[in-house]
Parts: C-alpha cells; structure tokens; sequence
C-alpha cells in the first residue's frame, strides 16, 4: 500500500504530497495523523527552510472524509465523541501549520474544497493552478462549514466569506486572487517550477530571521496596533541583536556580500 503522504526534501524545500489521490486526498483519520506526524517532525528540523503542500492527482484536497464520517454515526452517541474529537485533530493541523518555523506553500489545483480550503487558507503562501475551484461547500450537504469558516475569515474580506459559506459556490482562480485566498495563479504546466521558484527564494533567507518574523506575523494580527506597535518593535529589537543581522547591515552598508555564518 502506498504512503498516503509523501515526503521530499531538496536543498532546503520540503515537499510533502496528500497522495489518496482515489479520495481526492480527503482530510481522513489517517491523513490528518500523518500530517500532524510531519509537522511534529519539521518544527525541530533545522534543515527544512520551506515547506510546499501539495495533491495527488486530479485534485488538490477535497475536504472531510464523509464516509468516515457516516460510518462514526453507528455509535451509541450517533457520532458525538467521534465528531468533537475529529474537528479538535483537524485544528490542532491546521494551528500546527502556522506554528511551523519554516513558511508553508499551498499548491492547490483541480479542487480545494471545505477542509481542502481551509488548508489553502491556513497556509502562509498559495500558488494555484489556473482553473482551480476553490469552495466551503458543507451548506450543500446540511453541514456550515464552521471550522474552515475560522482560516477562510481571516483571509478574504468578510462579505466574501459569507457568500462562499452560505451559497457553496466555487470561485475560480482570478476571484481567488483578487480576494487575497492565492497569492496568484499560473499555468498548470508551470505551478511546480514557479512554486519551487518561490520556495528557493524564501529558503535562501537566514531562517532564524525568517522564523522570528513569521512567528510576529501571527502573532500581531490579533493586537491593537499599539500593542502590535510595542510587541514588533520588542521583536525587532532581538532581531538586531542577532550576528547575522549585524553582519548582513554591515554588509550592506560596505558594498560587500555578507560572511553569514
């Protein structure tokens, strides 16, 4: 049987494939165990500088596995326990994500739909493949999608939100975009190449700049911006203080390339 998440690591890039491309790569039990697993593992990594998540075949990742979630309903509770504890593992994934030192890149194409956008919307970057179809589509089922409502709100602009949660319509790419859920969009032929371009880009940065600054950026959202104003500038202050940071101004400032260590 295959690995249902694949790994790959390559000069500082970690690339890791939801690889049930036969259930479009459903967020099922064992898929948020193995994600959980990796992330566990990349927080301590100190050779990982990136992180790409991508999908297997036609699709990027299709959300909730629902038969699971049918058959959890045979229990005496009609499904409660099973219920409360699945969507608690899917945002301990999703908060791990963010937690992560290393940036995380979406590479969604085909479908990203309901828990399948809500990675899209946790992660810190999306490139999509031109084309993709992006939705929180539970509301057609009987179910709102509450908990890809949390990431999908924090990235687009309330009245969006609202719509693609109650209509469960798609969006394609250039709405996507234009709204903020993608970075932007590429040929299908060219997401691979462009979004390793940009993972190289962002590994070639020191990583300890990297990790305080992302560790800011979330951080401060949720501040007023006097508190955002005190918290960054205390952050900026340990930032300077750092040898790289002192070589890298230096540098700068005498025309040289840096001797980073």
């Amino acid at each position: 049987m295959p690995d249902i998440l694949l790994r790959d690591d390559a000069d500082g890039v970690t690339t890791l494939t939801l690889n049930t491309p036969d259930k479009l790569n459903a967020l099922s039990d064992e898929m948020l165990a193995a994600l959980q697993g990796q992330f566990d593992t990349l927080k301590v990594d100190t050779d990982s500088r990136v992180v790409i998540l991508r999908g297997a075949g036609k699709a990027f990742c299709a959300g909730h596995d629902l038969k699971q979630m049918q058959a959890a309903r045979s229990g005496a509770d009609k499904g409660r326990a099973y219920f409360k504890d699945l969507f608690e593992r899917c945002a301990r994934v999703m908060l791990a994500i963010q937690a992560l030192p290393q940036p995380v890149i979406a590479q969604p194409h085909g479908i990203a739909t309901a828990a399948g956008c809500q990675l899209v919307a946790t992660c810190d970057l999306a490139l999509a493949a031109e084309g993709t179809r992006f939705g929180v589509n539970g509301v057609n089922v009987g179910l709102f999608c509450s908990t890809p409502m949390v990431a999908l709100t924090r990235n687009v602009p309330a009245k969006v939100a609202f719509e693609m949660l109650t209509t469960g319509q798609f969006i394609e790419t250039s709405r996507a975009e234009r709204i903020g859920l993608i970075n932007r969009a590429v040929p299908l032929e060219a997401l691979e190449d462009e979004t390793m371009a940009l993972a190289r880009i962002i590994a070639s940065k020191r990583a300890a700049v990297v990790k305080i600054g992302k560790e800011a950026f979330y951080a401060q959202r949720n501040m007023t911006p006097a508190e955002a104003y005190d918290y960054a500038g205390a952050v900026m202050v340990e930032n300077m203080l750092f040898r790289d940071t002192e070589e890298g101004i230096a540098a700068f400032i005498d025309k040289r390339p840096p001797n980073w260590r």
